[in-house]
This record gives C-alpha cells, sequence and structure tokens, in this order.
C-alpha cells in the first residue's frame, strides 16, 4: 500500500511515493521562491504553488501507478485568501517570515492580545482588509494546507488540520476550535475559514488526480518531521536543522494550560489529531540554523558549498578560542531577543578560515543545546534520544559539535527531509499501511549514531550569548 506524498516547502514542492517499508520510491522537485519586494516582506505565488503541486504528484503517479491515499505535509503559517467561486487568489499568499504585521501585533498587545507576526492571524486580517473591507465577499482563507487540499479536490473541500490550526493563533485549546472571541476582534468571519479536521483519516478525494486517491494525511511540516523520526510517545525530540531549527517533542494528550510561551521560551503545539484525540507537544525555535552556512558561502565566499564547510573545519582540531553565535536574524528560544545579532568573538592574528568555519558550525550547534535544555526545563522531561534532521544533519563536523554540547547521543535520520515520512505514517495509518503507532515507531533506523567525544563548553556559550543580546535596543523590546 504506498503512500503519495505531497510536502510543501518555503522554496519548493516535492511529491514522493512511500512504500510500506518507509523507504521513497519516487520523487518529484519543483522550484517555487517566495518574492521580497522589500525587507520584511516574504510572499508567494499560490497559483504558481497549485500548478507545481500538480505537475509533481501527476508525475509521481505516472511513475509508480496506483496509490492507496495521499499525505500532506506543509509549511505552517503561510497564509492564502481566495474567492470561494472563482477558486482564484485575491493576492499574493503572505509567507510565515513575512513581517509587515508587526505594527498590527503590537496594537494588539496594548489590548491585550498576543500574536506573533510569524502566525496567520493578523496575516488573515491584512489580507482580508485590503481585498474585503466591509467582509462581503464570499472569500475562503487559509494556510497553505487548505489551499492544496482544495487544489487536489477541485475546490470541492475546505479544511485544515489540527496541526496547523493551533499555529495560526486563533485556536483555542480549551474548545479544540476557532477562537470567537478573536476572530470577533480581528473582524474575521468565521465563514471564511476551514474546518478543522483530524491529521489522519479520511478527508477528500483527490479528484485532480488520476484515480482521485483519497486524502488521508494533513499535518504542518515540524509535527510531520516529528512523526517520521519516530518520535510518537513522550521521551525521544528531533531538531530539523533547515534554514531555521526547530525542536520539537511529544507531551501525551493532556492539553496545556493556555497556548502562551513557557518560561523557557518554548510553545505548545498539537503534534497531531487522530480519532479525536488530540497529542500535544512542544516546540523550540531557532531562528538561523542553515542561513549561517549560506552567509559564510555567498556572502563572505570562505567556502564553495555547504558541504565544504565539513571539509575546511577538518582543517583544525578545535576554534582555538573563537566562539560564533549564529544570531543573524536575533535568537529564539529561549531568549526571544529580535535585537540580538551574530557575534564572532576571541578572535586573534592566527584565526584562519578554518577556526572561523568551525566556530559557525559550533555555534549552530550550542543553539541546538540551547533548544535541549528550554525543552527540558519547560516539560519537565529528560530527553532521552535527540534525533536530527534537514541538511546540516548530514555534515559530521557538525553532528559531532551537537552531540557534544548536549551531551545527548545524536541519532541521525536516514533522510535528510523526515517530514515526507511522517505525512505518509499519517495517511498510511488510515488506510492501513501501518497498524498502530508501534509500527512507526519501528521504522526508525538512524543512519547514524553520534556520541559525545569532548566537553559540552557550556559557560562560555553562556557569556558569548549575553555579549550577542540586545545589540538592537529598539527591536530587543519588541516581546511577542
Amino acid at each position: 500500500m504506498s503512500i503519495l506524498v505531497v510536502d510543501i516547502g518555503t522554496s519548493g514542492v516535492r511529491s514522493a511515493i512511500v512504500r510500506p517499508d518507509a523507504t521513497i520510491a519516487v520523487e518529484h522537485r519543483q522550484e517555487v521562491l517566495p518574492n521580497t519586494p522589500a525587507p520584511g516582506l516574504v510572499e508567494f505565488d499560490a497559483t504558481l504553488m497549485a500548478t507545481a503541486v500538480l505537475a509533481t504528484a501527476r508525475a509521481a503517479l505516472a511513475d509508480s501507478g496506483p496509490v492507496d491515499a495521499v499525505g500532506i505535509a506543509n509549511q505552517r503559517a503561510s497564509t492564502i485568501v481566495w474567492d470561494r467561486a472563482t477558486g482564484q487568489p485575491v493576492a499574493p499568499g503572505l509567507g510565515w517570515q513575512d513581517l509587515r504585521t508587526l505594527g498590527d501585533c503590537l496594537v494588539f498587545q496594548a489590548d491585550g492580545l498576543r500574536f506573533a507576526p510569524n502566525q496567520s492571524a493578523t496575516k488573515i486580517k491584512h489580507l482580508l482588509d485590503n481585498a474585503d473591507p466591509n467582509r462581503n465577499r464570499n472569500l475562503c482563507v487559509g494556510t497553505v494546507d487548505s489551499w492544496i487540499v482544495w487544489t487536489l479536490t477541485e475546490g470541492a473541500v475546505h479544511v485544515t488540520d489540527a496541526s496547523n490550526a493551533a499555529v495560526t493563533g486563533l485556536y483555542s485549546v480549551e474548545t479544540l476550535d476557532w477562537d470567537d472571541e478573536l476572530l470577533t476582534k480581528l473582524n474575521i468571519p468565521r465563514s471564511t475559514l476551514p474546518t478543522i479536521v483530524d491529521s489522519s483519516g479520511p478527508i477528500a478525494p483527490a479528484s485532480a488526480l488520476v484515480g482521485a486517491p483519497m486524502i488521508c494525511g494533513i499535518v504542518g511540516d515540524q509535527q510531520a518531521s516529528l512523526i517520521g523520526q519516530g518520535c510518537v510517545s513522550p521521551g525521544p525530540a528531533k531538531i530539523t536543522f533547515g534554514t531555521g531549527g526547530m525542536l520539537d517533542l511529544v507531551l501525551g494528550p493532556n492539553p496545556p494550560t493556555s497556548a502562551a510561551r513557557g518560561n523557557a521560551g518554548t510553545f505548545p503545539i498539537v503534534a497531531w489529531r487522530r480519532g479525536e484525540e488530540t497529542m500535544w507537544g512542544t516546540e523550540a525555535i531557532m531562528l538561523s540554523a542553515g542561513t549561517n552556512i549560506e552567509w559564510l558561502r555567498d556572502d563572505l565566499g570562505i567556502i564553495d558549498s555547504a558541504a565544504d564547510s565539513h571539509v575546511v573545519a577538518q582543517q583544525c582540531d578545535d576554534t582555538d578560542g573563537v566562539v560564533y553565535v549564529p544570531a543573524l536574524l536575533g535568537l529564539g528560544t529561549p531568549n526571544w531577543d529580535y535585537g540580538a545579532r551574530g557575534t564572532l568573538l576571541g578572535i586573534t592574528r592566527g584565526t584562519g578560515r578554518p577556526h572561523i568555519v568551525r566556530a559557525v558550525l559550533e555555534g549552530v550547534a550550542q543553539r541546538g543545546a540551547d533548544l535541549v535544555d528550554a525543552a527540558e526545563a519547560d516539560t519537565g522531561l529528560a530527553i532521552s534520544a535527540l534525533r536530527v534532521d534537514g541538511g546540516m544533519s548530514a555534515n559530521p563536523t557538525f553532528t559531532q559539535a551537537l552531540a557534544n554540547a548536549t551531551q545527548h547521543t545524536v541519532e541521525i535520520s536516514p533522510i535528510l527531509e523526515a517530514t515526507t515520512l511522517g505525512a505518509a505514517f499519517l495517511a498510511g495509518l488510515a488506510v492501513g499501511t501501518w497498524a498502530g503507532w508501534d509500527d512507526i515507531e519501528s521504522t526508525w533506523r538512524p543512519s547514524r549514531v553520534v556520541e559525545p567525544s569532548g566537553a559540552a563548553h557550556r559557560e562560555r556559550w553562556a557569556s558569548a550569548i549575553e555579549r550577542a543580546s540586545g545589540w538592537h535596543a529598539d527591536l530587543s523590546s519588541f516581546d511577542f
């Protein structure tokens, strides 16, 4: 029983066929890059995204033949508004990184409402205010998963799953539905919003595809990666090191007391919902991870490729006291300091290219340790296993530095993008490809296991973080 997975990321679309043994048989990709018309603005062409989804999904099916179900994984909180009758977007979609509603967030904060600019709530309000100020048009509002389900069902279904709904800023942890009080305050008609459905279970036929396979799984990308790496019960955690870095772990069925950020800077999330049971988790966020490697390559020009960072770093045994704080976009968990900036410390006349490259890799690893410490502090759980995926997980220097900084065994995902497996597992549970969570847990087979082999150096790291913090005092004063 093979599963078609459509995975919509920030920079492109991937459609893959996943076999019952949790291996990928076929994969087709198409680049769909966002636009940045001005600093802080991130837009994307939702029509182009839909076209890419259909093209890659149809190509995958042409190569593989019929499938038993469709799973969807998606970038979270990016927002689209479209006309219900024509199916046409009324404006460019707003990416999750878009900051144009930062001022709105501050205004609402003065009224006692806390929204972050990377959530969907104020993005929805902004799009509706521009496209339908009187709220009399027949519009649909959705995150990327909603838009893709609409596309695959040819406009028959407008839904989202609980994992995506919970990161919009409009979800109630009490009612497990849209928060009517917040909708009223933001002037968002409930009729525009999708119905919230389970993350795993039959949803609707994908009539736009040959054979109209049933859509049976929808999940946000970080939750998909969590499930894809077999972290389906309390204990193990995963970190995805992509452009940024996200740590996620499962807590259990008991809901949080609020959706607010914890004392150590983590957030409650819906890991998934299945059979009307909601499984909760927590998330810690690193604002820049792989971005720092791109900086070394594209801006400084001291490495030729991302893989070259390992080769160059291996030319020295240690950084010789050089420390790098990867705060190119500020610091997320646990500090949440938007005014912090990247900092390179301890440079001497003898500092060379290998020392700087190694310091960057070790700095990202130290931020990974910050996420681990914060998750353990906010949840009271001891993380039993640390599993990693994303582009940086292929770098041996980095993964060894992560094991040292966290003093945890690090298990490397067999595929760089475990989101694909997570969406496949949720869809496959609905059609019997996998019988239950034990089956999914048993599929985890790390490609490598890395043990700590050096000191953590956490005291020196704390000193470096202190020096990087508060560089732009006005931005550092913002707290969402």
